[in-house]
């Protein structure tokens, strides 16, 4: 139901870019939809207690999906809408494709090393267990791959790499045999993607808690670049010459096509986020389809702002926020008081679980958290400072 206008053709015969929004305008929405998925990665990302958690804000245990496991997709699902606006945006002020794609590589390779760089904090002089792959990595990695699929390909061949990208990591994960086990299963560490990773990266740079298999390993990243890519169908979308209310619709109807091809997927290859299956990715897009189009219609077309305001605080310094509250998570941990206790475990314990209960205490130490960010973000939104990588 997406249309791309990347599929006019200029006079050369190349893919032609649909013209960006009038110049001073923005699309608040979309600014808004990430803020709230960078407010929802905190708050699951900062409870008070591991141990204590309401069931919507954990992962789900392996197949299957929570609100929580929305949370990543969506981010790669606004990366591919941005795409689609800020490339344009530069092809109308005279860059060139080639120019273009070297700026992304130079911006994913800046988003990978402040990954490592969390991962290695604090113990960069001992590097043996460090992680290799991660949030920002993954998010690096499906930016750079997914660039010149949208730049220079219309609708017919992002169409068909999606196609290529979902179909074929199902056959590699159902059809496939993983050396020295036999058929790739889809249980923890059986499947082909963990024979990879470990194969690639050793046990000791995978996920500490499993050591085994990582939720962002190389594999599962191939499905990850056809969630960016639907982003950027989306992206076509939006910015094109139709009326506001078809945007809505389409929106919506791509959205639930998206919700019944995922639930469908699902009877043969279940939606897993830790696999980033291929029902999970459409799946997922549906839900950020309808996500959007609710924030389009209520910011966008019924100028319906001021309730979106601290969630497009976030929105416009995404990264930032989730890279600083990441780096700062691990500090309070680090910090020690009274009889050696993290000065996390120490605010949880004496300042909150002390008089609510243990779910309740950690679910308000994660909103207060999220909270001091979004003041910190403030700040940094009141006097126009947006921290771009």
């Amino acid at each position: 139901m997406v249309q791309s206008l990347h599929e006019e053709r200029s006079a050369a015969g190349r893919p032609a870019v649909a013209p960006p929004q009038p110049k001073g305008t923005r699309l608040v929405s979309l600014d808004a939809f990430r803020g709230l998925t960078i407010a929802g990665m905190l708050i699951v990302n900062n409870p008070g207690s591991w141990g204590a958690i309401y069931a919507p804000l954990r992962h789900a245990e392996w197949h299957g999906w929570t609100p929580t496991d929305l949370i990543f997709p969506f981010f790669l699902f606004i990366v591919g809408v941005s795409m689609s606006y800020s490339f344009a945006v530069q092809m109308s002020r005279g860059a060139e494709r080639p120019g273009i794609a070297r700026r992304a590589a130079k911006r994913a390779a800046i988003i990978f090393l402040l990954g490592l760089f969390l991962h290695a904090f604090p113990n960069f002089l001992d590097l043996s267990d460090l992680r290799i792959p991660g949030v920002l990595q993954r998010i690096a990695i499906a930016f750079l791959c997914a660039t010149p699929i949208v730049l220079w390909l219309g609708l017919r061949g992002r169409a068909v790499a999606i196609s290529t990208l979902l179909l074929g990591y199902w056959a590699l994960q159902t059809l496939t045999t993983v050396p020295g086990q036999g058929p790739s299963l889809l249980e923890p560490g059986a499947d082909l993607g963990a024979w990879i990773d470990r194969t690639v990266f050793g046990t000791r740079h995978l996920w500490s808690q499993s050591r085994t298999w990582d939720p962002e390993g190389l594999l599962s990243t191939l499905p990850a670049i056809g969630t960016v890519l639907l982003g950027s169908l989306v992206g076509d979308w939006l910015r094109s010459g139709r009326e506001q209310l078809e945007k809505v619709v389409g929106l919506f109807v791509a959205g639930s096509a998206g919700l019944v091809l995922g639930l469908a997927w699902d009877a043969v290859f279940p939606i897993n986020k830790p696999l980033w299956t291929s029902s999970y990715v459409v799946f997922t897009a549906g839900m950020a389809c309808h996500t959007l189009a609710i924030c389009y219609w209520l910011i966008d077309v019924r100028a319906r702002k001021k309730w979106a305001t601290p969630f497009v605080v976030f929105g416009t310094n995404a990264i930032a926020a989730f890279f600083l509250s990441s780096l700062f998570a691990r500090v309070i941990v680090m910090v020690r008081v009274g009889d050696n206790v993290p000065l996390k475990t120490w605010i949880y314990q004496n300042l909150l679980a002390s008089w609510l209960s243990p779910v309740n205490a950690s679910l308000v130490f994660a909103l207060l958290y999220t909270t001091l960010w979004l003041a910190a973000m403030s700040v940094l939104y009141r006097r126009r400072i947006f921290i771009k990588v």
